[in-house]
């Protein structure tokens, strides 16, 4: 199949070709770029000489349907909620890795996002694409909406203590860090080597975009209304993502007992690693990969849940689990194009 790229020039984007590259199924068709359109793929990324030898193109509806079979949507939010429904109207495939379609509320998207919400219909169309807890939603799905990778990282690490109602769940604390290039490709004060090198920087204080996205699928998960205190870092690394989440339970429960739980709860999902009692994950761990690992610990003296659970931001937070959807929607096996292992160091 022929997978075009639109937003072609940013991290997420060059993370879609590599993974397309390998992938036995898919190969890179158009990668659209309205702002660099014309010029060769690798002046932007030099890296890829000799690999993607084909210009950029600008967005050509028309164009774009007729000669792709399925399209990634690899641009900021804002821009996606203008050029998905066109596409979702021609019948193709469509990924959204932007923020636009994973709020099903209106109105929230517009006060989180300060975007204009799309239409209501294109919002109802969309699945929500966290592939290891709505599988069978996106198998034949037509239009996803890829998660955040914040709230992959999160919410694959509290949803198994959630719905097995042993936590209390007004008591949901997540302090969240993520590597830079989560910012994206843009400059920026924020992002300038000498504001972040050697130095971390907490960011978006009760205000990050991703709060009504995480209790969104909680409540959707758990029948509850679940308020979240998330408190966001920026860390001077390039790629990952590590949530520690506390929650405090309701029962006696121990750290062994909450292992079997959550292995029990992904045994059949082959990108969610549970670590060992007393091993616990590190970003560098999954870099490259789509793993999510989760290591858990119970405070006997506190009786507190602490969950870390970790991903490489760029891949099972955007690019690699748009190509995990990719095969849930074409009934491919979960794990094609996406079996490398993590590097390390």
């Amino acid at each position: 199949m022929k997978a075009a790229i639109i937003g072609g020039t940013g991290y997420g984007a060059i993370e879609l070709i590599r993974l397309i590259h390998n992938h036995p199924f898919l190969e890179v068709g158009s990668v659209i770029s309205n702002s660099q359109a014309g010029h060769n793929f690798s002046e932007s990324y030099p890296h890829l000489t000799e690999i993607i030898n084909q210009p950029l193109e600008s967005f050509d509806l028309d164009r774009l349907t007729e000669q792709n079979d399925i399209v990634f949507l690899a641009t900021p939010s804002g821009v996606s909620s203008k050029m998905a429904p066109q596409l979702v109207d021609k019948g193709i495939k469509v990924i959204d890795l932007s923020g636009d379609f994973r709020l099903r509320s209106q109105s929230e998207y517009e006060t989180w996002y300060k975007h204009t919400a799309p239409e209501k219909h294109y919002l109802s169309k969309a699945v929500y694409g966290l592939s290891e807890i709505y599988a069978e939603e996106i198998k034949g799905a037509s239009f996803i909406a890829n998660p955040g990778c914040y709230p992959t990282a999160t919410t694959l690490g509290l949803i198994p203590i959630l719905k097995a109602n042993l936590a209390d769940k007004k008591s949901v604390i997540i302090d969240a860090k993520s590597g830079v290039s989560g910012a994206g490709r843009g400059l920026s004060l924020t992002t300038h080597y000498a504001e972040i090198n050697e130095n971390i920087k907490a960011y978006k204080l009760g205000a990050h975009q991703h709060i009504p996205e995480i209790e969104q699928v909680l409540k959707d998960e758990t029948g509850s209304l679940i308020t979240i205190s998330f408190s966001t870092h920026l860390v001077p690394m390039n790629r990952g993502i590590m949530i520690t989440a506390y929650v405090n339970l309701t029962g006696n429960v121990s750290t062994n007992e909450v292992n079997e739980l959550y292995r029990e709860f992904y045994k059949n999902h082959p990108f969610v690693r549970i670590r060992p009692e007393g091993i616990y994950p590190a970003t560098k761990e999954v870099q490259g990969s789509n793993y999510c690992d989760i290591g858990l610990h119970v405070d006997p003296r506190t009786n507190r849940l602490t969950i870390v659970s970790v991903i490489d931001n760029l891949v099972k937070g955007a690019a690699g689990q748009a190509i995990q959807n990719a095969n849930l929607m074409n009934d491919w096996d979960v794990r094609t194009g996406l079996n490398s292992i993590p590097m390390y160091p």
